[in-house]
């Protein structure tokens, strides 16, 4: 069994409490699939870390991709008490448990308020993806 949280639209916003890192796939990404053992064992790790690791398939959740503003597979997120930083790190199991323990987050500059997956900007854009998801 998993230890990767799946999130979709109806449970998303519980990145907006405790600590989380969130990875957006895509199923027949070749970046993505070379990362699903990594990130399972991040996972695994996430007890010890004080962090829920978590993931969503852009391809089912087109609404959240665009809540996200995810352009790039794989795209990770950092959350912290709903506060968003853009992982743009190695993505090695070293360095995705060294950006924790080290809290190298605090580094990276949050995501704009405006562009906040939580923000009234970001919802219309969750509904724009996920209509034009319907659309095609």
């Amino acid at each position: 069994r998993s230890s990767v949280r799946v999130l979709c639209g109806s449970n998303w916003s519980l990145v907006l409490q405790g600590q989380w890192m969130l990875e957006f796939y895509a199923p027949w990404c070749p970046a993505c699939r070379q990362m699903e053992a990594t990130w399972e064992s991040f996972a695994k790790e996430s007890e010890r870390l004080g962090i829920t690791v978590g993931k969503v398939d852009v391809t089912q959740e087109p609404g959240l991709s665009g809540r996200f503003f995810v352009t790039t597979l794989p795209t990770i997120y950092h959350a912290n008490d709903g506060v968003f930083r853009r992982y743009r790190g190695s993505r090695t199991l070293e360095d995705l448990q060294g950006y924790i323990l080290e809290r190298k987050w605090e580094a990276v500059e949050p995501v704009a308020g405006w562009k906040s997956p939580s923000s009234i900007v970001m919802h219309g854009m969750a509904g724009l993806f996920h209509f034009s998801g319907w659309i095609r």
